[in-house]
């Protein structure tokens, strides 16, 4: 009996052996115009929210009293310097002199307010528009409340490599009404929310970057690979995140969480791709580097924040060094010598500010404790008029109540939830990396039990809230129809789930607006959309029914 063998051209070739890099870097979505485009749709739609009737409340509301005056002050002078008891009057009818006796006693660093002051000097250079308006000192707030919903689209596409996840990411955050009062009111929260996450994406880019050059040394054949070459991205991650700090102080938590997310990245880039001696090897060329790509580059930045108060004379305290250290440092050259004092002064300066934080334990009527954050069960009311005679109605309101979203808040407590067992169980990056994001801007608060809080404080894990949701919808969606587990009727019903998920943010929202925006609606209307009794201004109804 004779055989006859198969022609060589019927036996299916090999598969190809899958290499490092598909393994370690996935690859981003095609085109890339795409991406970009659907960032920039989603973040003008935010923008469009922010900058409508921006002006509105006119004149100073909550804690504008303070930083508004003090972003003024900071271009006037080059330190925060004290007002008149009837300075928030005086801006209402566009008096400027405002000013009077001498530098005042701040607690949060300088950072944000100059931005404040800088968009409103770039504001009044509009056609018919002026300096020290409200508009004026509440643009750069809009402006970078906007931008973040653009970082949010890009890092979530990075992440998830969909345009779809990505979008609807920036989408939640465009809808959320804590971002959104944020965003048109001259606080520095937004601004550390957008450093905080401009750091955050820089870290995800440098992994993407990081891993795949250690994918095409590895497929090349190296079997030992030392370092990676300038990580430009965590030195980015650095500059934003000592931004960050010098905005507030919170973000040391980020700071200290990203640090050690970006060198676990590293090591388990280097387990995942079997280079040897990886421990070691991590230890020496990626871990200490990245201390000093992150840590001492913010320390650097943070301290080119105080530039304002080191380069002039008359900043609260800024004689301090000079007149206790007078004498003792007299050995050194007077081009030293001013310097040191600067830094001395400066040095008490933070110890006066600690003191300060520490001990702030004041009641108020709209302070919460991080436990209610997630659960949204005491907003802040920014604003509240009841004076209003123009909605057509015999009582009217007009208010700015700064809450998130219950949709978006309450749904990330779910999200969260499958992060947690997505994470325990396939050791997932994205979902340690959101889990560590919440962590950093929740967990520390916890710690200081007698402290006043408040519920904004809350705004810098927003992003990794919205993450998590859009994580999650992924996950139920499952993979496309190109991937291995396809499965129909799981994408289809994750699909329903998306729908209905989104649909409810955005109903939401459009709901909740007119309390957001200072609207002036009925009375009825007003009370109608306050859902519990701890979301009416100051804890009591204010139209005394």
């Amino acid at each position: 009996m004779t055989t006859t063998a198969l022609p060589a051209a019927s036996v299916p070739p090999p598969a190809p052996r899958p290499t490092v890099r598909s393994r370690l870097v996935p690859p981003m979505p095609r085109p890339a115009w795409a991406g970009w485009l659907g960032a920039v749709l989603v973040a003008a739609f935010a923008g469009v929210l922010r900058f409508i009737r921006l002006g509105e409340p006119h004149g100073i509301y909550f804690d504008e009293t303070y930083y508004a005056k003090n972003a003024f002050s900071l271009w006037r002078y080059g330190y925060e310097h004290e007002t008149a008891e009837n300075a928030d009057e005086m801006l209402a009818r566009g008096e400027d002199a405002i000013f009077t006796g001498g530098a005042d006693f701040v607690v949060h660093p300088p950072l944000a307010k100059w931005l404040i002051a800088l968009g409103d000097r770039a504001w009044s250079l509009l056609p018919g528009m002026d300096a020290m308006t409200p508009a004026g000192w509440r643009v750069a707030a809009a402006v970078f409340g906007t931008l973040s919903v653009l970082l949010l689209v890009r890092i979530a596409l990075r992440m998830t490599r969909s345009w779809l996840l990505g979008c609807s990411a920036g989408l939640i955050m465009a809808l959320d009404g804590l971002h959104f009062t944020l965003s048109r009111i001259a606080m520095v929260d937004v601004f550390l929310t957008f450093f905080i996450l401009a750091g955050f994406g820089c870290l995800v880019i440098d992994r993407d970057r990081t891993r795949a050059r250690l994918a095409d040394l590895t497929d090349q054949g190296a079997a030992a690979v030392g370092w990676l070459g300038m990580r430009w991205w965590r030195i980015g991650a650095g500059l934003f995140l000592g931004m960050a700090v010098g905005t507030k102080w919170s973000a040391l938590f980020f700071l200290a969480a990203f640090g050690l997310l970006t060198v676990a990245w590293d090591y388990g880039a280097r387990r995942s791709a079997g280079q040897r001696g990886a421990g070691l090897r991590w230890l020496g060329y990626d871990a200490v580097p990245a201390f000093v790509q992150t840590v001492v580059v913010a320390a650097g930045v943070y301290l080119a924040t105080w530039t304002g108060w080191l380069a002039t004379q008359g900043g609260y305290g800024r004689q301090w060094g000079a007149q206790a250290t007078e004498g003792a440092l007299s050995r050194l050259p007077d081009w030293l010598l001013g310097p040191v004092n600067a830094l001395v002064s400066l040095a008490h300066y933070h110890v006066q500010m600690l003191d300060f934080h520490s001990g702030l334990s004041k009641p108020h009527d709209y302070a919460s404790k991080p436990w209610e954050w997630l659960i949204m069960r005491t907003p802040v009311a920014f604003f509240y008029d009841g004076e209003q005679t123009t909605c057509g109605a015999a009582r009217c309101s007009s208010t700015v109540l700064s809450i998130g979203t219950p949709a978006v808040w309450w749904l990330s407590i779910l999200a969260l939830l499958v992060m947690f067992g997505w994470w325990v169980t396939y050791r997932d990056w994205r979902a340690g990396a959101v889990l560590l994001g919440v962590a950093a801007g929740w967990l520390p608060w916890f710690a200081y039990p007698d402290r006043t809080m408040f519920v904004f404080y809350a705004l810098p894990m927003l992003p990794f809230l919205a993450l998590a949701i859009v994580l999650a919808l992924g996950l139920a969606m499952g993979p496309g129809e190109t991937s291995p587990g396809y499965a129909p009727w799981a994408r289809v019903a994750g699909g329903v789930l998306y729908g209905v998920v989104m649909l409810l943010v955005i109903a939401n929202f459009a709901y909740l607006y007119p309390i957001l925006s200072a609207e002036v609606i009925p009375y009825e209307d007003w009370a109608g959309r306050m859902w519990f009794r701890t979301w009416i201004y100051g804890n009591a109804d204010p139209g005394g029914s």
